[in-house]
């Protein structure tokens, strides 16, 4: 699809594709759309929230959303959830906490320099399929924590909020050398937060924690070395965490997510591609910014040296019957030649299919959101019984 016809398509308007999947592009007002997340209601309203704007690591990059109602043919129009002119807004993350109150988390950052962000929370209140915001706080946590997955609720009702830290290196510029995995922990209800480490988990990011059964869970990570999706468990209902290690899944340094499936199974979505698969490779993720910044990039000693660039494409599910330490059985979403070594959503240049998300339904469809080509975000269905299409990789 070229730059026209994705914003020809972005009218909300839900269709049936090919496969008998249900698609959509969402309506957006701006011409750069990235890293959906997706949350069900209690009434059956699905809401879908990303950042918007003209290029990411802009100050006008800000938290939209958008609404699909019960039996809607077509998601609502996009409201926008933050508006500070001088950061660019990220990485939008909604969490249902257990008074019912629904609670936006998003990162702020001043240009590309992650090592500088804060993280905002707000409440979000819903009328029909209309969105708004209160004027929300930051977490009293250090800069340089940044969130991907949603809050979860630990074994003993802690709040569980996973954070990646952009470790600030003194005199350089942030490139992910140094990013670890934390988690942010309130036992307050959100009031108060404290962060604890993911212990080795230099390179390991955007945790992505399910629970398996009682007292254990697993978490999942994406890559800055652009290998493999790494693991880490938790024995003591989410007290403390093992180190990562590396699953069966590529990942090509770009978002997964997780989910615990109903059957028992763990579903992870992503792009299942690796550095070693392609050539393709760019400077750093805000190298198109053209803002002058005399530092030089962080040194990688004592850290890793990230990978960017690796195509993003396709969109896969891939499911595991074993806790997430093998997933064999894998559905591909939407494929084409991921291409990324540009942001730019106007030019064609980018064609990613990235930064998915997932959840799946009371009556077992699964919804999907993703950036498509980085000008819209893209909603797919899969009917219930979506299981059945699933291929076995090692065949």
């Amino acid at each position: 699809m070229t730059p026209t016809q994705i914003k020809d398509g972005m009218t909300g308007i839900l269709h049936t594709d090919d496969k008998g999947r249900i698609t959509a592009l969402l309506p957006s007002p701006k011409v750069h759309n990235h890293a959906a997340f997706l949350s069900l209601q209690p009434d059956g309203a699905l809401i879908c929230a990303w950042f918007g704007g003209t290029l990411e690591g802009k100050s006008d990059i800000s938290i939209h959303a958008s609404v699909l109602l019960p039996s809607a043919s077509a998601w609502g129009a996009a409201h926008a959830l933050s508006a500070d002119v001088n950061h660019s807004e990220q990485n939008p993350v909604l969490f249902a906490a257990p008074d019912g109150a629904l609670w936006l988390f998003h990162t702020s950052q001043p240009s590309g320099n992650q090592d500088q962000c804060r993280i905002r929370m707000a409440r979000v209140t819903r009328d029909g399929a209309k969105l708004s915001t209160d004027a929300g706080r930051y977490l009293d946590l250090p800069r340089g924590c940044f969130v991907r997955a949603p809050v979860v609720l630990r074994d003993d009702g802690a709040w569980l909020l996973p954070i990646f830290r952009c470790v600030m290196r003194p005199g350089q510029k942030w490139n992910g050398s140094h990013d670890t995995a934390n988690l942010g922990v309130s036992t307050d209800g959100g009031v108060t937060w404290r962060l604890e480490d993911v212990p080795e988990s230099i390179g390991s990011v955007h945790m992505s924690p399910v629970h398996l059964k009682a007292g254990k869970w697993a978490a999942f990570y994406r890559r800055r070395q652009a290998d493999f999706v790494h693991r880490s468990v938790s024995t003591d209902g989410g007290q403390s965490w093992s180190a990562p290690t590396p699953t069966d899944v590529p990942n090509n340094n770009s978002s997964i997510a997780a989910i615990s499936l109903a059957d028992g199974r763990v579903a992870i979505v992503c792009n299942p591609v690796n550095a070693a698969m392609s050539p393709d490779r760019r400077a750093s993720l805000y190298d198109e910014l053209g803002e002058d910044d005399p530092r030089p990039d962080a040194d990688p000693t004592g850290g890793c040296t990230p990978v960017w660039g690796v195509p993003r494409a396709p969109v896969s599910v891939c499911v595991s019957e074993d806790g997430g330490q093998t997933f064999p059985l894998r559905l591909v979403i939407e494929d084409g030649p991921g291409t990324c070594t540009s942001n730019d959503s106007l030019d064609g240049r980018n064609k990613e299919l990235s930064y998915p998300w997932l959840l799946e339904g009371p009556d077992g469809a699964l919804h999907i959101a993703y950036t498509c080509h980085r000008r819209a975000i893209r909603y797919t269905r899969l009917a219930p019984g979506w299981t059945a299409e699933l291929k076995d990789s090692r065949a």
